[in-house]
């Protein structure tokens, strides 16, 4: 669905007029800021099969610390492969990490290490591997991507719409009382169970990650 979509589907439940643009109004805007935090919510809730995605670092010799390209802070990270060693990287704190780079003589080598260090000047997060590279490897960060806020009405959700739409519509009846006897606590139950819903539905695509095994 798009942003506008969004919107008129939560105005609709508000017993409001739709509108033609996302701030055509006053109360509409308010209505699309509570749409942009509700789509915030929902994609924190788990890691949707559309929001997965690949960022990928080349190494240089020399160099352990790269920025995830795009990643503005937002990425959250699943798996890690050293792709020209074929081989699944570990993680590590960021206390373990630095004894080693200060160490007299750090290693060097095929990374094998990664761990995370800030966001650089263009706000994308940071990683630092281990041992040092000493040749040029390929890694991929596999992990969601959270998308930006929307802000064009013709911008695209790329989660599950239903418990964007649910959700915002809570906030909305929170946010100016009691709505012809629906409570905000009923609507929040309500887009509570379609989160979940969503989530059991989208889960099914990865069952290894919701499956807990004796180690």
């Amino acid at each position: 669905m798009t942003y506008l979509q969004l919107v008129n589907a939560v105005l609709r439940r508000l017993r409001e007029k739709e509108r033609t643009t996302v701030n055509e109004t006053t109360y509409s805007s308010l209505i699309a800021d509570l749409v942009n935090d509700a789509k915030e919510e929902v994609e924190n809730a788990w890691d949707w099969s559309a929001l997965r995605t690949t960022l990928t670092a080349n190494t240089v010799a020399g160099t352990f610390s790269y920025a995830l390209t795009n990643s503005q802070n937002k990425f959250k990270m699943i798996q890690a492969i050293n792709e020209t060693s074929q081989a699944e990287m570990k993680y590590v704190d960021a206390t373990w990490m630095t004894r080693q780079h200060i160490a007299a003589d750090p290693q060097s080598g095929d990374p094998i290490y990664y761990s995370f260090n800030g966001i650089d000047a263009n706000g994308d997060t940071i990683v630092d591997v281990y041992p040092i590279p000493d040749d040029v490897y390929t890694i991929r960060f596999n992990g969601t991507l959270r998308n930006t806020p929307l802000v064009d009405g013709t911008d695209q959700l790329t989660i599950p719409s239903q418990p964007v739409i649910l959700l915002a519509w809570a906030k909305a009846i929170e946010e100016r009382g009691e709505d012809a006897g629906v409570m905000a606590s009923s609507a929040y139950m309500t887009a509570q169970r379609s989160i979940a819903d969503a989530i059991s539905l989208d889960a099914i695509k990865h069952p290894e990650e919701t499956i807990w095994q004796v180690v």
